[in-house]
């Protein structure tokens, strides 16, 4: 044993195997931080920005009241974490076809409502009929020929849904108001009957926590961007 034990420190001297004992753990290290980089990309590249610091994109429309306009972007943050999400489909698939609801119903793969299918589409998830609803509802005059388009144009998913959410007979009180006077929460709640996902509904998600962090950050931006209009046209300032 002690024969054997000598022949073997000669062929691999104690401080070589040390320094492969240390290349290897190098190797190791640098081929498990590729990995990751690896998966986090490929994760980034799939899908959803499903992360806390996900800014949803501004607006299509412009104009319009800015605590509305920054509830309408925290809905989508929560409903829609994607970089375009105008054309995003449940599960997250795009659509290309804008001059109609994609009407495509997909398996719902969790959830309450796990293994039956939806429609929802678009910034704001909406199914199918309510969409047919609301653009009747809110957008009558939006016709051609004498027919209603049912168009899903992005600035007109933003018009039907901004004319909803300022609806008061829809909701049962004045949203816009509610919010101006810092009543978010409460907002949150009346909706979430309708989008399950901003925090007094079923299917919260990883944004549903910090909505209202994102809510003031919208509001913020689009309170600024009305003071700076509200700037530009006393200086005569056009674009």
């Amino acid at each position: 044993m002690l024969k054997h034990s000598s022949k073997k420190s000669k062929l691999f001297p104690s401080n070589n195997i040390k320094k492969l004992k240390g290349q290897a753990t190098i190797v190791g290290i640098l081929t498990l931080a590729f990995l990751i980089l690896l998966w986090q990309g490929f994760w980034q590249r799939k899908t959803s920005i499903n992360n806390t610091e996900y800014i949803p994109p501004t607006l299509v429309m412009t104009g319009g009241n800015p605590y509305i306009r920054a509830l309408m972007r925290t809905i989508s943050a929560s409903e829609a974490q994607d970089s375009n999400p105008y054309t995003l489909l449940y599960g997250g698939e795009h659509f290309s076809e804008l001059n109609r609801h994609p009407d495509r119903c997909i398996t719902i793969v969790s959830g309450p409502h796990q293994g039956e299918c939806t429609t929802a589409a678009g910034r704001y998830q909406i199914l199918t009929s309510t969409w047919q609803k609301k653009v009747r509802q809110y957008h009558p005059k939006h016709l051609k020929e004498n027919r209603i388009s049912y168009s899903f144009e992005p600035e007109l998913q933003d018009r039907v849904v901004y004319a909803w959410l300022s609806d008061r007979h829809a909701w049962g009180n004045d949203i816009a108001v509610l919010l101006k006077q810092g009543k978010l929460e409460q907002v949150l709640q009346l909706l979430s009957g309708t989008w399950t996902s901003l925090g007094y509904g079923i299917e919260n998600n990883s944004i549903t926590p910090v909505l209202m962090r994102i809510y003031q950050k919208m509001l913020a931006e689009e309170l600024a961007q009305v003071n700076s209009t509200s700037i530009q046209k006393k200086l005569g300032i056009q674009h």
